[in-house]
């Protein structure tokens, strides 16, 4: 063959050649042109919106539809999610929706959302204890939502990359109340597994149901969800005036429990006690805490502790100042006061309970607050020679023991609001026992000690006719003052009798 031949032959091959690549391109560009089409239709379809409906119920555990879609380009909007069910999410709605749809994950067979956004979801749980029969199975809740028909070759799968939520409110119901959380933004991504992400919340208010608990001012909470489980890896926040909240915790709602510990420092006793009590405590608390809970039962323990505490007023202290004829009882300075704490259905119990000031008197012992009711038994520890005044106090009553202090059991009931003890019945009826050897010298003694503390009321001269008349008088003047210490009333005094009609 001539090399003209083989020249003709060679171009007409090449022509061939780039006449077949030419035709592949446009039969590549056409079928790329008819799949994006094909794409697009099935995105602007109803059948996508079904498929995203189906998909956010799946994760949910929920039965919820997306409103209509409004397409521009691949960028998405809707007015509104809604979804309801009968487990612990009873009912979840979002309002204007917004994503974007990247096209490049179809090739491994799932829509891609970019740049999801939410103005505003409202959350409502239901937490209050069921009966057993009445719990859904396994999960958040027991319905199963319609799953959508295989679309073909077109992805069956679902991944959100992140999402932006501008405001949450979540109201649960506890068997207590209700909790109330608002005005938090949430912002969500993925973690890299198509199940795990990772959020921030910034700001909110937290209400809770308990009254001596106080409004929770969020200031950035860090978590992250996989493994069907929400970790709290960091949480800050702050109530009252300067109290601040850290803590971390979980909650697995598959097996109904939750865990959140932490701590609460810098909270003024006048802050959370009531009226009454504040006046009579003062100082700085913290505390550290944990909150656990499974299927609805909570639990909740730490240490307290109070910095700077002042006792002022406390009955059974006046009644010790009385006694010990020195105000040093009626204004404590407190060098130690710390407790275990113990919280369940609405019982508080401190445990390992000390209240002290050096040198001069410690409380040590255990009190249960039931609704507003007390219970607590104590053992109290005073300095010898406290109630040396008092015939029989720190021989019959109080007995020497450790820390060179002499010490007697102390009860505590009554109320938040009237706290009773029995300290004082104990030393009456040693004092008057005592009396009864020395009348009349030590009973005058007694009343003229007690006199710089009671100077303002008429006990002092009702006590002493009584003294001057008889010694059964006597005891009844003399148990009257003691009683009145407490500031629980005094017991009323008998008049003397009248005198015998003088002889003619």
């Amino acid at each position: 063959m001539s090399r003209r031949s083989r020249r003709r032959q060679g171009n007409l091959s090449n022509g061939w050649t780039g006449r077949v690549a030419v035709t592949l391109l446009v039969v590549c560009v056409v079928c790329a042109a008819i799949g994006y089409g094909s794409l697009k239709r099935y995105l602007h379809s109803d059948g996508f919106r079904q498929l995203l409906s189906a998909k956010v119920s799946k994760v949910l555990g929920m039965q919820g539809e997306f409103g209509p879609f409004r397409w521009d380009g691949l960028a998405v909007d809707t007015g509104s999610f809604e979804a309801t069910g009968n487990g612990q999410i009873r009912s979840l709605y979002a309002d204007r929706l917004h994503s974007e749809v990247n096209l490049s994950g179809v090739r491994r067979g799932v829509w891609e959302l970019h740049g999801a956004s939410v103005n505003r979801a409202e959350v409502n749980l239901d937490a209050r204890k069921q009966p057993a029969a009445e719990m859904p199975a396994a999960g958040f809740l027991d319905t199963k939502p319609n799953k959508p028909a295989k679309t073909g070759w077109l992805p069956n799968e679902v991944e959100v990359n992140g999402l932006d939520l501008r405001e949450l409110v979540v109201k649960v119901l506890l068997d207590d109340g209700e909790v109330f959380a608002n005005g938090m933004r949430v912002r969500a991504d993925r973690m890299g597994d198509k199940n795990a992400y990772r959020a921030e919340i910034d700001g909110g208010r937290i209400r809770l149901p308990w009254s001596w608990l106080p409004e929770v001012n969020l200031d950035r909470v860090r978590l992250r969800y996989q493994k069907n489980g929400f970790f709290v890896t960091t949480a800050d926040a702050g109530v009252f005036k300067q109290g601040r909240i850290d803590g971390s915790g979980e909650w697995l709602p598959k097996e109904k429990q939750y865990t959140f510990e932490g701590n609460v420092r810098s909270i003024k006793c006048d802050e959370l006690l009531n009226a009454d009590w504040a006046k009579r405590l003062t100082g700085d608390l913290a505390s550290s805490f944990v909150i656990e809970g499974h299927d609805t039962e909570g639990v909740a323990r730490g240490t307290l502790t109070l910095k700077n505490g002042v006792l002022t007023a406390l009955p059974v202290l006046d009644s010790l100042a009385a006694y010990a004829d020195t105000r040093r009882f009626r204004v404590l300075a407190l060098s130690e006061a710390h407790a275990d704490w113990h919280w369940q259905a609405g019982e508080v119990t401190f445990n390992n309970l000390v209240l002290a000031s050096e040198s001069l008197v410690r409380l040590e012992g255990r009190l249960i607050i039931r609704g507003r009711e007390l219970d607590g038994f104590f053992r109290l520890g005073l300095a010898p020679g406290t109630l040396a005044a008092i015939p029989g106090a720190e021989t019959d009553v109080f007995l020497a023991g450790e820390r060179n202090l002499l010490w007697t059991p102390l009860h505590i009931t009554g109320t938040l609001d009237d706290p009773k003890e029995d300290l004082t019945s104990r030393l009456v009826a040693a004092a008057q026992g005592r009396m009864f050897e020395v009348i009349p010298e030590t009973g005058e003694k007694v009343l003229k000690f007690t006199h710089s503390m009671l100077n303002e009321s008429g006990i002092i001269e009702k006590g002493t006719q009584v003294i001057d008349k008889t010694t059964d008088s006597l005891m009844q003047g003399a148990g009257g003052l003691l009683n009145g210490f407490l500031g629980g009333g005094s017991t009323p005094v008998a008049p003397p009798p009248p005198e015998p009609p003088k002889p003619e």
